[in-house]
Order: C-alpha cells, then structure tokens, then sequence
C-alpha cells in the first residue's frame, strides 16, 4: 500500500508530483458493480478517526480497461455537508496513471442517500469533462456507513435537475 499526505509527500516525508492523497494503488480487483466500491470505501471510512468520518469525503477510482483498480484517491475533504470538488484535480492523477476511466464516490455522512441537487451538478459537469479527456465516467456512487446509491445504477446518471421553471439549470 502507498500512501501520501494531503500536501504530497510520501511516507518519507519527500514531496511529489500530484495532490490529494492515494489510499491504495495497483489493487487490481475488478470492479462488477457499485457495490464493490461502496464496500471498498465503507471500510476505508470506517478505519478512519472518528472525527474524520463526520466530514464529507470525496473519492476517485482510476481503473484500467479490464475495470481493475488501479488507485483509489482521496480527491477532497470537505466539511460536515460539502467539499469543493474540480473537473481538473479530479482528472489529473486518472491522466497521470493512463486510466480508461473512473468512477466517483462521496459520504453523506448525515446517513441520507438522497443525491442532492448539487450531486447531480457535479455529476453531470464530470460526465461533460469525461467526453472532453477521453476518460469514461463509469458512476457517481454515494456511501453511507452501511448502505450506497449508485446514480447509474438509478437511472440517475445523466439527469440534471431543472429549475422552477422546467429549464435546465446553469452552472
């Protein structure tokens, strides 16, 4: 296992390349469905500090085109009910590391799997950034202590909610 600082040094203390933090790397599991990750990520909350597990996390899977694990990272770590999330840092290592895609995760650590409007936001601006790099969005799944959501699993993939008016929101 290889794990690195939010501030990009390694377990020598040396810094390098790259932000966020790598939770695991060359794990090749393949990945069938949703709930392969959910677990995954339960028990990598789950060993956490418990102070920690009460902030929002926000992951990134790279796989490889078989859907093996290539790493998983620690993209963000928010507060209690957000964390700032960027097409560029999330693409960044998946480019770095030649994935063919990726999938994303988030806790909702008050325990409600209800995507919020903001999950469907960020989801879609990730799908459109996707087409762009040639990286395939596989899923945005959501994670609670003992259960998940998976937005294709859902049909809710490609769904972007639309304003009182009937119109798509702009982002």
């Amino acid at each position: 296992m290889f794990l690195r600082s939010a501030d990009g040094r390694n377990e020598k203390g040396q810094f390098e390349r790259g932000f966020g933090m790598i939770i695991k790397e060359n794990i090749k599991k393949k990945i069938t469905c949703a709930a392969d990750i959910a677990k995954i990520l339960q028990r990598i909350l789950a060993a956490e500090h418990e102070t920690d597990q009460d902030k929002e996390h926000f992951w990134v899977i790279g796989l490889n085109t078989r859907n093996k694990i290539n790493y998983i990272e620690l993209n963000s770590l928010g507060i209690l009910d957000g964390c700032q999330i960027h097409p560029r840092e999330v693409y960044r290592l998946a480019i770095m590391k030649a994935c063919s895609s990726i999938i994303i995760a988030h806790n909702h650590p008050s325990g409600n799997l209800e995507p919020s409007t903001g999950d469907f936001l960020i989801t879609e601006t990730l799908r459109k950034a996707s087409e762009i790099m040639g990286i395939t969005l596989l899923d945005h799944i959501l994670i609670t202590k003992d259960n998940h959501y998976s937005f294709k699993g859902e049909g809710a993939f490609s769904c972007v909610p639309t304003n009182k008016k009937g119109g798509k929101n702009e982002n």
